[in-house]
């Protein structure tokens, strides 16, 4: 018999709660467990009035509406709050009646543009001491890499920013009655080529063009720079900024606000070559860190001519001895490190001369950067070959970081800016900052359940092959394996 249903049944009240129309592993009802937010109503206290003005959204019901729509990739307001009218579990997680009226999609907005940045970074913040004090942080092994965000604006925005038109309308404002900047009246070599025009966009200023490889177009973005704890994938700092900053000058101040939260030495820091700086591994070096992090291949002077590595430098008597035997000494000091000349008779009767300089030069120059003796030691380390462990810690390194970047991108919406401006773009990283570290946080709850569910699976794994194997050997028996199974 074919069943029926009529679908005009429109009954409205409905005895019970709300809660038990949600099922028991739904995401938001098993974080609700974990998700603590009591403290934000103080914390934001300053940014209201106290005795004027009509009563504001709840913190809390504003903080949770976010968070619920993260956890399903709706990042923008509008669709959050559309989805809100008809999902229980958003209405329940917030706190919101199934009659009751939800806040308008502005006042989200308006919430995150009062509250500022530093409102959602205490709320990581928060998440990463719970994860500590849940045993999920070690702090022992960190894993750093950055990611690029694609600023929320058109290419028709894009437009070229010139130097000397900047500045010249700087300052007229000021009233500097200086000429403008001429790169061809510099001190020094003059320059060869002219200053290639900076593209901004007119509609995000603050979003630069930058690009994660040499084989694709720059286009105007973001830098997203994370860390993650090597124990159970946590989230431990995240950062942001334009996407022309190098990802290599920002690894120690990671590394200081880390220890910082944590109050743990850190014992191993792994990192991709963008981070093989000479002042990154002397850095760790003198706080004994092991540094996984790849060097870079050394930069010759010229096509064709003697690469660094064959000049040997002594930092003990401050001086580089060339291929040659000749010694070069210190010449000047720059932003980077000291600068190392030959003598020009030197290289005037040394037989590698047309291997060693171009054409056009007299001296050999070499640059011996700020940490330097680190980085060679990094070099030796990578040229005998890392170790079983530190492949282990590489590859962990590959996974770890890097699969949270895809997994933000791919189910926060992360992969593209919502809003504009630094300030917008960096809570919305902290959000999905907070959603990762929950849903970690709720796994690792559930992880003791799994694991007594896989050892009575073994157990009656085991039961059934031994029935199996006595039915086998005792035909007269096969009764008993039937009633069992």
């Amino acid at each position: 018999m074919i069943g029926k249903r009529d679908r005009r049944n429109r009954r409205l009240f409905i005895a019970g709660d709300i809660e038990q129309f949600i099922p028991e592993d739904h995401i938001l009802k098993r974080v609700d467990r974990f998700l603590d937010l009591s403290w934000l109503s103080e914390e934001v206290k300053e940014c209201y009035c106290v005795d004027n003005g009509r009563p504001s959204i709840a913190p809390e019901a504003a903080v949770r509406l976010m968070i619920a729509g993260f956890f399903q990739g709706i990042v923008h307001d509008r669709k959050l709050m559309r989805e809100a009218q008809v999902n229980m579990a958003i209405r329940w997680f917030a706190g919101y009646e199934l009659a009751e009226e939800l806040p308008h999609h502005s006042s989200l907005s308006r919430i995150r543009e009062r509250w500022g940045a530093e409102k959602f970074k205490a709320l990581f913040t928060r998440t990463v001491k719970q994860c500590l004090d849940a045993g999920l942080v070690s702090g022992e092994t960190v894993h750093v890499d950055s990611t690029l965000i694609r600023a929320d604006v058109s290419w028709e925005s894009i437009v070229r920013k010139h130097a000397n038109e900047v500045i010249s309308e700087n300052r007229e404002g000021e009233g500097d009655d200086r000429t403008p900047f001429d790169p061809a009246k510099k001190c020094g070599r003059p320059r060869t080529r002219d200053h290639k025009p900076k593209k901004v966009s007119l509609t995000d200023p603050e979003a630069t063009m930058a690009t994660s490889s040499r084989n694709h177009y720059l286009e105007p973005t973001y830098k997203q720079h994370t860390a993650v704890d090597d124990q159970a994938g946590i989230l431990i700092d995240v950062d942001l900024t334009t996407g022309e900053i190098n990802e290599g000058t920002k690894l120690i101040e990671t590394i200081d606000r880390i220890e910082g939260l944590t109050q743990k030495p850190i014992k191993c820091v792994t990192a991709d070559k963008g981070y093989s700086h000479s002042i990154n591994y002397h850095e760790l070096d003198k706080r004994n860190i092991d540094a996984v992090i790849p060097p870079q291949r050394d930069s010759k002077y010229g096509k064709g001519n003697l690469s660094i590595r064959r000049f040997k430098y002594d930092g003990l008597h401050q001086r580089v001895v060339c291929p040659g035997g000749k010694v070069l000494t210190r010449a000047s000091r720059g932003k980077k490190g000291w600068l190392y000349k030959s003598k020009r008779i030197d290289c005037r009767c040394c037989n590698l001369r047309h291997h060693c300089l171009p054409l056009t030069a007299r001296t050999r120059s070499i640059l011996i950067v700020d940490g330097y003796e680190a980085l060679l030691r990094a070099r030796r380390r990578k040229l005998r070959g890392w170790d079983d462990q530190t492949k282990r810690l590489y590859n962990r390194h590959r996974y770890l970081v890097e699969g949270i970047h895809g997994e933000a991108k791919t189910q926060h919406g992360l992969r593209r800016a919502v809003r504009r401006g630094l300030e917008n773009v960096a809570i919305q990283v902290y959000l999905t900052a907070v959603v990762i570290n929950l849903k970690r946080l709720v796994t690792a709850s559930l992880r003791p359940i799994y694991h007594w569910f896989y050892l009575l699976n073994c157990v009656a794994t085991n039961i059934y092959k031994a029935l199996i194997s006595f039915g086998r050997k005792n035909p007269f028996s096969i009764r008993i394996l039937y009633i069992t199974t």
